[in-house]
């Protein structure tokens, strides 16, 4: 009878251990920052981080963590205007094809015993040249190489000035390198520690990295050596330190956030958002006193796609394409379903808050209208219970079932068809649904990353059109657009761009996310911004 229980005791074992090395951790990095609570930013990371390295943040959970530690040589702000970071200025010339850059003097890598004497440098140009060859070398395999698609070449002019050219002119190009990808490294540290530089991060920005114990805490320090300054020409960080844990769901996440342990919860997920929210989006008032709630456009636009290509008569029909758009309530969906949190998209597939944008190209709720469309279909198909197939995964069931329930009332038959993300990724891209539910986050803050999509030389697998839209028309005004380097004159090609796209109806666009942040009334300084991009260097804690 002993001998089966032995298992059981290692497992108790075990278990206990890692308890108390958890709860270690925990008390000493408490009894460490107890005094200086109100400089340690706290919040948690429920989907874990893979890498600490720049050339891999691909996930916003690496992105928040590595823009802590890394810049770039330039970086966008709030209101998504390009601005310097080590790069004062910069000059573009050769009908905008050549980008020419001056860096800054004073910024230098956090401190390392590998520099030697100093245990710290400066950056110079030379610095980004290697940077910028390791994103694009094979046996690194960053999957941020293909930012530099658009580049013919790059390199150090000397320790001060480096230069870009690129293959054509490309208007967004700016925006690419503002992403965390073109992080500049230093050469000496990451060829010290190879593919362990994930966990050994050396870089520039206003935090250094302290401590990583994978899946329980991360810890960063303030870089006390940090270049950048306030208006008031005080030094930037204000913190002392950022704290990251790793609970692993969302519920317990704002359990703690409730509870004050951690003073940030981005996002609202269905475990708390009936909880902290009214129906109409108002913070409720057990949570008024102790919690901000700020929010605004995200650059993500939901939306249901049509398979262009398909063989099913519904699908290639343009009227029934238009019920399904003219069918349902998105105003009354983002009520019920998000707590009034989305804006429902009226607009085009260009998401509000990016130039181009337009609310007077989309459709708006018309079920007389909707009906009279199928009904239309019917007669002149001769197809008398038309039927299409939603195909999503288990997060946005619900959305799909509202719209169901709406385009049933207009004599469409749909059903919803719910698959695992994994097996939905590869069957839109290869052209295996006739209807899927998707979303585009923004890669780069310009519009034309969303008209992509449209442009018929990118038809997936081989890139981002997964409807198979093809418009002459189209493709003319998108190549055209890279070479206007006027931006109003850019702007109005993209709208005319995705008011086309809108009229020929390949998707039905539901509605443009928000980023909502919820804090402790005691931060101030944290912003929003539509890429949801977490900057703490302005943070404070009273």
């Amino acid at each position: 009878m002993i001998k089966p229980l032995l298992p059981n005791l290692n497992a108790l074992i075990y278990y206990f251990t890692i308890s108390c090395l958890a709860l270690c951790l925990f008390c000493c990095e408490k009894q460490a920052t107890k005094n200086n609570d109100h400089l340690v930013f706290r919040y948690n990371e429920h989907k874990n981080i893979g890498s600490l390295d720049p050339a891999f943040s691909k996930d916003l959970a690496d992105i928040w963590a590595t823009n802590q530690l890394f810049n770039g040589l330039v970086e966008m702000d709030d209101s998504l205007n390009v601005k310097p970071s080590i790069a004062k200025h910069w000059i573009i010339t050769d009908s905008a094809k050549t980008y020419t850059f001056t860096l800054r003097h004073d910024v230098w890598f956090h401190k390392h015993h590998l520099f030697g004497k100093d245990s710290t440098r400066t950056v110079t140009a030379y610095d980004f040249e290697y940077s910028f060859n390791r994103l694009i070398n094979p046996k690194v395999a960053s999957p941020g190489s293909w930012v530099l698609n658009k580049v013919k070449s790059f390199k150090a002019i000397n320790d001060s000035t480096f230069q870009i050219q690129l293959k054509q002119p490309f208007p967004a190009f700016l925006g690419l390198l503002t992403m965390k990808y073109c992080s500049v490294v230093p050469k000496e540290i990451v060829e010290h520690y190879g593919n362990d530089f994930r966990a050994n991060p050396i870089g520039t920005g206003p935090f250094k990295f302290k401590r990583w114990e994978e899946n329980i805490k991360l810890v960063f320090r303030k870089n006390h050596n940090y270049f950048e300054t306030d208006s008031k020409g005080k030094k930037l960080p204000y913190l002392e330190a950022v704290a990251i844990t790793f609970l692993p769901d969302k519920q317990s996440e704002f359990l703690q956030f409730a509870q004050g342990n951690i003073d940030y919860v981005s996002g609202l997920d269905a475990s708390y958002k009936d909880e902290i929210l009214t129906a109409k989006g108002v913070l409720r008032n057990k949570y008024i006193k102790d919690v901000n709630m700020i929010r605004a456009p995200y650059l993500n636009t939901e939306y249901l796609a049509f398979y262009m290509d398909s063989n099913v008569s519904e699908i290639q029909s343009k009227l029934l394409r238009q019920a399904v758009n003219y069918g349902f309530d998105r105003k009354k969906m983002m009520t019920y379903l998000r707590n009034g949190i989305g804006i429902p998209a009226n607009g085009g597939f260009i998401p509000k808050g990016l130039p181009g944008y337009n609310d007077a190209i989309g459709y708006n709720y018309q079920p007389e209208k909707a009906k009279q469309l199928v009904t239309q279909f019917k007669t002149e198909t001769g197809i008398t219970t038309p039927e299409i197939t939603i195909t999503t995964t288990s997060n946005y069931l619900s959305f799909c079932e509202y719209i169901q329930r709406e385009l049933q009332k207009t004599g469409l038959t749909v059903t919803v068809d719910v698959i695992p993300a994994a097996t939905l990724k590869d069957a839109k891209a290869n052209g295996k649904l006739d209807m899927f539910r998707a979303s585009w986050i923004a890669d780069y803050p310009d519009a034309e990353n969303y008209l992509s999509l449209y442009y018929s030389k990118n038809f997936a697998p081989n890139g981002p059109n997964y409807t198979h839209f093809s418009s002459r028309v189209f493709d003319q005004l998108y190549e055209q657009a890279f070479t206007e380097t006027n931006t109003k004159a850019r702007e109005l090609l993209y709208t005319k761009m995705d008011s086309l796209v809108m009229q020929e109806t390949p998707v039905v666009v539901m509605f443009y996310d928000e980023v909502v942040r919820f804090t402790r009334k005691n931060v101030t300084g944290l912003g929003i911004n539509p890429t949801n991009l977490l900057d703490l260097k302005r943070v404070r804690k009273n």
